[in-house]
């Protein structure tokens, strides 16, 4: 018999709000919920106009690397993205 797979705690989404199109990250984000990610909205990076990161309470490396494959494509871009954090994630980004 074969367990069941672990419950998802975290999720990243791709949202259409009033203040623009927002990368929506939430809860402890790992590997499996970017590889998810991945799947419903492909490896290249969205244009963003916010990053919602407030509900975080923890990042993996490869959510780490989406965040700033997001990050990156929009200052390549000229675009400003507003940022939400939480403080999980101002310990991996301070601000200085």
């Amino acid at each position: 018999m074969t367990s069941p797979p672990a419950p998802v705690r975290g999720l990243v989404r791709l949202l259409n709000t009033a203040d623009g199109r927002a990368l929506c990250l939430a809860g402890a984000v790992d590997a499996r919920v970017v590889a998810d990610f991945h799947q419903r909205y492909g490896r290249e990076p969205a244009r963003i106009e916010v990053l919602d990161a407030g509900s975080v309470t923890s990042l993996s490396g490869a959510a780490l690397e989406l965040v700033r494959d997001h990050l990156d494509a929009a200052a390549l871009a000229g675009r400003d993205v507003r940022v939400r954090r939480s403080p999980a994630v101002d310990l991996l980004f301070p601000t200085g």
